[in-house]
């Protein structure tokens, strides 16, 4: 087979390498601040723009189209999702069309369409238009339900209503929280809120890859999640009983099948309710919070390295789930909000040779906020072992054997 070139919409450089290693040549489209040394050195051709601009890039992109006849644009990044998708359906190479990652992305929208194809997966869903949209949803659905963001990531903005009592409250935060400027407000936008009915039971995400409308579950992931929905950790494969797998398994086919998904990654989270399951989002890329390292290690299969590999045909197509090797497991780091002062035990924890990853993403003189989204944590450590319950184990023990000091803001004021 003749070498191909594929055009990789931002992500990490191990994006890069990975097409690299399989013989593909590569176009990398990234942000000219986000675009390091490190990247020069392995792609093909770059193109420095902000992608997320889709005027100033459909020129561009057709230029360079033209240049290096790229057969396939993919991403691996949430930022990445809605460009790579209409790159492919401007220049015609198929792939995921932007109709399915608007569906993907857009909460409402999709809740809607699920109402209209595949009711027995979803839950009832109105946007929030004003104050008396929440007494009318509470009335005709009960309490308690979720207002979150139409487009959100990172459980940012994601409210529980319990009672009447918490409406007013609930508006006004939402008010406060449009166009708020958060760290990553220019690639998500808090704009639009939908209100959906609340899901009570375990939650879970799947991790698939589709060949040609072909969806393989690669793994079920168990999620371990705090009191506000912010992600504290997650197993691979899940502690589930096979019934239920199985379940959770047909709702996310149902699913994929009722969005249209054609082919790619896809990480669709779901919740097992006394009903069954319920799809609460997904997401047409690889898992983040490293569950792309935990299904490797669990099951040999490197869904990163398909996403940007799989369409230059030189990956095998799996028949179905790989079989399992070990469990994974990865626990995120928490300590009280204030200024960093000290960091200890984190090269001692490391040195255990299951423990697969300690990251840090804080330093001495660095801010620990307070754990209201994803983008709070401070790091996470990742493990494995024979079983899920001991991979866990190790993960909880290597995390509590670290210590980040904080002076708090009421410290420093006394």
């Amino acid at each position: 087979m003749s070498k191909q070139r594929v055009l990789i919409v931002g992500g990490r450089i191990e994006n890069v390498r990975k097409a690299k290693e399989q013989g593909h040549e590569v176009v990398f489209l990234q942000r000219p601040e986000l675009f390091l040394a490190d990247h020069a050195e392995v792609v093909d051709a770059a193109l420095l723009v902000d992608y997320r601009d889709w005027d100033a890039l459909a020129p561009l992109i057709t230029a360079v189209h033209q240049v290096y006849g790229f057969t396939a644009a993919v991403t691996t990044s949430e930022a990445g999702v809605e460009p790579a998708a209409r790159i492919n359906d401007l220049l015609g190479l198929g792939g995921v069309s932007h109709e399915v990652v608007l569906l993907l992305r857009d909460k409402l929208l999709m809740r809607r369409h699920l109402a209209a194809v595949a009711p027995e997966i979803t839950v009832a869903a109105e946007e929030l238009d004003g104050r008396e949209s929440l007494d009318r949803f509470a009335a005709a659905h009960g309490y308690p339900f979720i207002v979150k963001p139409v487009d959100g990531i990172a459980s940012l903005g994601l409210q529980l209503v319990r009672s009447g009592a918490e409406l007013d409250g609930v508006w006004e935060t939402a008010r406060e929280l449009r166009g708020v400027e958060h760290q990553f407000a220019s690639a998500f936008p808090i704009e639009r809120f939908i209100m959906e009915e609340y899901v009570d039971g375990p939650e879970f995400s799947v991790e698939a890859f589709t060949f040609a409308g072909r969806h393989v579950i690669v793994a079920i992931t168990e999620k371990l999640t705090s009191d506000n929905f912010v992600e504290l950790g997650h197993v691979v494969p899940a502690r589930v009983d096979p019934d239920s797998a199985d379940a959770i398994e047909r709702c996310v086919h149902t699913f994929l099948d009722a969005i249209g998904l054609q082919e790619g990654p896809s990480h669709t989270e779901v919740r097992l309710s006394d009903r069954g399951p319920r799809v609460i989002e997904s997401h047409n890329r690889p898992g983040g919070d490293r569950i792309r390292d935990l299904v490797e290690a669990a099951y040999g299969f490197d869904i990163e390295r398909y996403t940007v590999a799989w369409a230059g045909g030189t990956l095998p197509e799996p028949a179905s789930r790989p079989p399992l090797r070990q469990a994974a497991a990865t626990r995120f780091l928490s300590a009280e909000p204030g200024t960093v002062t000290a960091v200890e035990g984190a090269e001692t924890a490391a040195e255990h040779p299951d423990v697969l990853t300690v990251a840090l993403d804080i330093a001495v003189g660095d801010t620990v906020r307070p754990l209201r989204s994803s983008w709070d944590r401070i790091g996470q450590v990742v493990a494995v072992g024979p079983d899920a319950d001991t991979a866990l184990a190790l993960c909880e023990k290597t995390a509590a054997a670290i210590t980040v000091h904080t002076e708090t803001w009421a410290d420093a004021t006394e």
